[in-house]
């Protein structure tokens, strides 16, 4: 059997609010809009990842990501070419990291930031 991740789907309260937040940041690209259980989203291309974004179903009671995490998820990781000019760039936009840029080992520097609707986004720098 071969295996592969075929994408990662988030629900999110401001659909247009997190479109723009990966387009911006992170130069992905608006695929489509469309709908997923009835609902409104959107597909979108990072790097060759997709990445399914839609708005809550009427019935779906969404834990308040002003209190605490949603079970389950933790956190993406984005690789950089520059960690720390992301750093700088992403702070100057106001993002705030609970991790600046640190190195785990001589291979691999790493930061985390916090994204809309308190989302954690791990930024990677693999060095060679």
């Amino acid at each position: 059997m071969g295996y592969k991740l075929n994408h990662v789907h988030l629900v999110c309260r401001d659909l247009q609010e997190m479109i723009d937040f990966f387009e911006q940041n992170f130069e992905a690209r608006l695929v489509a809009m469309k709908k997923f259980g009835g609902v409104d989203g959107a597909t979108i291309d990072l790097a060759g990842t997709t990445i399914n974004l839609r708005v809550p179903q009427q019935q779906e009671n969404l834990t308040d990501p002003c209190n605490c995490k949603i079970y389950g998820y933790h956190h993406m990781g984005i690789t950089v070419d520059d960690i720390d000019a992301e750093y700088k760039r992403l702070s100057d936009k106001g993002y705030k990291f609970s991790m600046p840029p640190k190195d785990m080992d001589e291979t691999l520097r790493i930061a985390f930031f916090e994204g809309p609707e308190h989302i954690t986004v791990e930024l990677l720098q693999i060095k060679g």
